[in-house]
């Protein structure tokens, strides 16, 4: 190796996977500078992993059991293997690319002959280490048909390629897929940017792409750090790629001196040895550069060229047949190359005979006859041409004139049915603005009254609760003003009958307040106000016809004739004389005569006969306002007044009136019923009700 260094190589593998080709590079010459283009990180979720990798231990003879694992990387073996809990199945084939996942698999203790290891050979020539021919050995060691119907397990990272599994599931094997890590961008150090710089500023380098990923992350991390000028430098700076189709996505993304290595650290550090050779070439190519500038100009495009249409691999028979180091990103895809055509010199035409001269001048004559004749025919040829073409121009100015008017004829219509079809248009648009206003109003109103429609479901509770509560109040002050237990117990009724619409725990607590008061007042004794009130109405109206003590009517005597018939009968039946009989009716008549003058009546208030007649229509109003008052302080339930009022009554009646007429003992009768049937009875309160309804109101 030449002690010189030859130039930078930028390694973009993920950190930690570079080691061995580091070590190469440095032993050819090279300067190293790691700049990762994509960085390994756990999946976010890694349950369909581990539940995948637990039917790894199911019995040889379970129909569900795997037939075969395929991991697609380095990574992936590494992450997968860290989740398992127990050793791998000795029965279970696994697959793997390439002489990396090979050496990784043997970290874990999977290795040959304990282990079917089934991956690509390394004894061809030309090595392939991708899908196709991780395929081609699966279906070398399977046969064409042979995981027919059988579960196959691909472990890879987020994303990837899907020729593989198409091709097995085309052979007829049940696919599935974990995946067991991804591929995230990472953000380089602001040392490392400084370093691009420098060596895009001018100084030998070169990049190894080892993943189209990688690529696309190159491209977008540049457009983000670099300039424009140093984007130009980069994109026709050396670029070296293990696999075709690495080329053909560097290629894409506008890289145009791309170099295809092969697989395997060796294959890319002899690649670079080519690229870059040792520093005594190099300076003597320097010193020819600064001689001949145009020689060089020249060779550089030829040689830029010539590496961006036809990408080789450098040296490939130095190549040992087992790699020592693999990429462990594997972008695997078949290429196919073209080989360059040879360059093919078209013939020459067959050069054209001599003529002397002398033969050419008698050639002349004989043509200048030829050309007058035929240029005399061409100018008939033309006046008459020229006459027929005048005749069809002319005709067909003529139609064009017709078509011309008839056109302007319609264009005339047309411009009219226009306006009259701008006129509805414009027409049709106000009705549109209208009704888009209209509707626009109607929206409204809709959503005003969805919105008010809204706010009523939601305070349906609450208005019933209020209307409850209205109810309350007012048969509670009907109750305790009136006394009225009927129409309070109807009201508790008809509330209770409302709340029962209405679900809930708060309102269930209403209703047994409710029912609580309904049972108190069924439960309280009754007095029936309304007949009361009737007596003392019918007592009302007999006042006017009740006869004061001054006013008692004095019976008149009637002087009564004694018939004979009678006297002689009394007489023949007595056994008396006659005589005597008729004595006995005349003195009798004549004591009757005498005692109809004189009344004799017994009469302790003597005011009541010197009332007036005028005074004793005062008495009997003063009598009728009384038993007034107690019917009022009856339905009103004051019971000290109605005592009063009926005290009063009947000891005006008892002092001014007819003691002895039945109509005052009538009259004194009734109030002397109301007196004994208005028994003071405790009215039950709705405090209960209320109490509850207000809880609610207040939610808790």
């Amino acid at each position: 190796m030449a002690s010189a260094r030859r130039a930078t190589v930028i390694v973009t593998r993920p950190d930690g996977q570079s080691s061995a080709l580091l070590a190469l590079l440095t032993g050819a010459g090279f300067d190293t500078l790691e700049f990762p283009l994509i960085d390994i990180a756990p999946v976010a979720d890694d349950a369909p992993l581990r539940a995948a990798l637990d039917e790894l231990y199911l019995p040889p003879d379970a129909a569900a059991r795997y037939a075969l694992v395929v991991f697609v990387s380095p990574n992936a073996i590494d992450h997968a293997f860290s989740r398992l809990g127990a050793p791998w199945p000795a029965d279970l084939p696994v697959a793997v690319v390439g002489p990396g996942s090979v050496a990784a698999l043997a970290r874990q203790g999977v290795h040959a002959p304990s282990h079917r290891v089934i991956s690509p050979s390394t004894e061809e020539a030309d090595p392939r280490f991708d899908s196709e021919a991780l395929y081609a050995a699966i279906e070398a060691h399977f046969g064409t048909n042979g995981l027919e119907g059988k579960r196959v397990l691909i472990v890879r990272g987020d994303g990837g390629r899907e020729w593989l599994a198409e091709r097995l599931i085309e052979a007829g094997a049940q696919v599935e897929k974990a995946a067991a890590y991804r591929r995230v961008l990472p953000e380089p150090s602001m040392q490392k940017w400084e370093r691009i710089h420098e060596l895009l500023a001018g100084e030998p380098h070169a990049w190894l792409l080892t993943s189209s990923e990688g690529v696309r992350n190159l491209a977008e991390l540049a457009h983000e750090h670099l300039t424009a000028d140093e984007i130009v430098r980069l994109k026709r700076a050396p670029i070296v790629c293990p696999h075709p189709r690495i080329a053909e996505a560097a290629r894409g993304a506008g890289f145009d001196r791309i170099t295809v290595s092969g697989a395997g650290d060796e294959r890319i550090a002899h690649s670079l040895e080519a690229l870059f050779p040792p520093a005594t070439a190099a300076a003597s190519a320097h010193a020819a550069t600064s001689r001949d500038p145009e020689a060089h100009a020249q060779a550089s495009a030829s040689s830029s060229i010539h590496s961006s249409s036809a990408p080789t691999d450098a040296n490939p028979a130095t190549a040992p047949a087992h790699q020592t180091a693999q990429s462990r990103m594997t972008d695997s895809n078949d290429s196919k190359k073209a080989s360059p055509q040879p360059n093919v010199t078209p013939p020459l035409p067959p050069n054209t005979p001599f003529t002397p001269y002398e033969q050419q001048k008698r050639r002349g004559g004989a043509g200048i006859v030829v050309l007058w004749f035929v240029v005399v025919i061409l100018a008939v040829a033309a006046g008459a041409g020229a006459f027929v073409l005048n005749r069809k121009f002319d005709r067909a100015d003529a139609q064009l004139s017709q078509r011309v008017a008839q056109s302007d004829e319609q264009n005339a219509d047309l411009r009219a049915k226009a306006d009259q079809a701008a006129s509805a248009t414009t027409a049709l648009n106000t009705q549109i603005i209208q009704l888009q206003g209209k509707l626009a109003d109607a929206e409204a109103h809709s959503q005003a009254l969805q919105q008010q429609y809204q706010d009523l479901a939601s305070n349906r509770d609450d208005w019933t609760v209020a209307e409850v509560e209205q109810i309350l109040s007012s048969a509670s002050q009907q109750l305790q003003l009136t006394g009225n237990v009927p129409l309070a117990l109807f009201a508790l009724q008809s509330a209770d009958t409302r709340l029962a619409a209405t679900t809930g725990p708060q309102v269930v607590a209403i209703r047994k307040a409710i029912a609580q008061d309904i049972d108190k007042l069924k439960a309280t004794p009754t007095t029936d106000l309304t007949g009361l009130a009737i007596k003392l109405d019918t007592a009302i109206d007999q006042v006017d016809q009740l006869p004061l003590s001054g006013e008692a009517p004095i019976a008149r005597a009637r002087a009564q004739a004694a018939e004979p018939a009678n006297s002689a009968s009394i007489a023949a039946a007595t056994g008396e004389p006659r005589w005597k009989v008729l004595w006995h009716q005349i003195t009798n008549g004549i004591g009757q005569q005498l005692s109809s003058l004189v009344s004799v009546r017994r009469i302790d208030n003597a005011d009541a006969m010197l009332a007036s007649p005028d005074q004793g229509y005062f008495v009997r109003e003063n009598v009728k306002l009384r038993l007034l008052s107690a019917r009022l302080s009856l339905l009103s339930r004051s019971e000290t007044t109605l005592k009063a009022d009926l005290h009063a009554a009947d000891a005006a009646l008892a002092r001014y009136f007819d003691a002895s007429s039945k109509k005052v003992q009538a009259v004194r009768e009734l109030v002397k019923q109301v007196d004994q049937a208005s028994l003071a009875v405790a009215v039950p309160n709705l405090n209960a009700s209320l109490a509850a309804v207000h809880q609610f109101k207040r939610g808790g």
